[in-house]
């Protein structure tokens, strides 16, 4: 009886890592600009790179993209990707830059669930860079979104 119990056991278990190495095969996405490791500390702060290659988010109320209102575009600290236009910016008050939609096509969401429970991550469409995180408190005269986003991953490009 026991060796039929170990049996079933095992066979169970590596039906589970069979299926879990799948699943992140499926996951896996060409972007169109790919670095090595190294390439992307050559190119980032060691914030940037912490936030757009680690999965990582900075400190609230650390950016100055928080208080940037003149009119223009936030792009990919790493690739230089558009991503949010400043009309779609508003102050949520939680002290990260936040907007209500992103430039079309240009931003993935994708689901993580780093601290227990699931949530939807924003990456930049173009190097796969982690940006943020998107919510349902946002404004409701426009989209109900918040796209809680690290002012390390963005730059700002003013209108001209």
């Amino acid at each position: 009886m026991r060796k039929i119990a170990s049996i079933f056991i095992l066979a169970f278990i590596m039906s589970c890592t069979g299926n879990a190495q799948e699943k992140s095969k499926e996951k896996k996405k060409n972007y169109k600009v790919v670095k090595t490791d190294a390439e992307w500390k050559k190119l980032l702060s060691p914030t940037a790179y912490y936030v757009l290659r680690e999965a990582g988010t900075e400190r609230p109320f650390t950016s100055p993209l928080n208080n940037e209102k003149k009119a223009g575009t936030f792009v990919c600290a790493g690739c230089k990707t558009p991503l949010y236009k400043s009309k779609h910016k508003f102050d949520s008050g939680t002290g990260w830059p936040s907007f209500d939609r992103a430039v079309k096509g240009n931003v993935e969401k994708d689901v993580d669930y780093k601290i227990g429970y699931a949530r939807t991550e924003l990456k930049c469409n173009t190097c796969g860079g982690h940006l943020g995180h998107s919510f349902d408190d946002g404004p409701r005269e426009t989209t109900g979104k918040r796209h809680c986003i690290n002012g390390a991953a963005l730059e700002f490009v003013p209108k001209k």
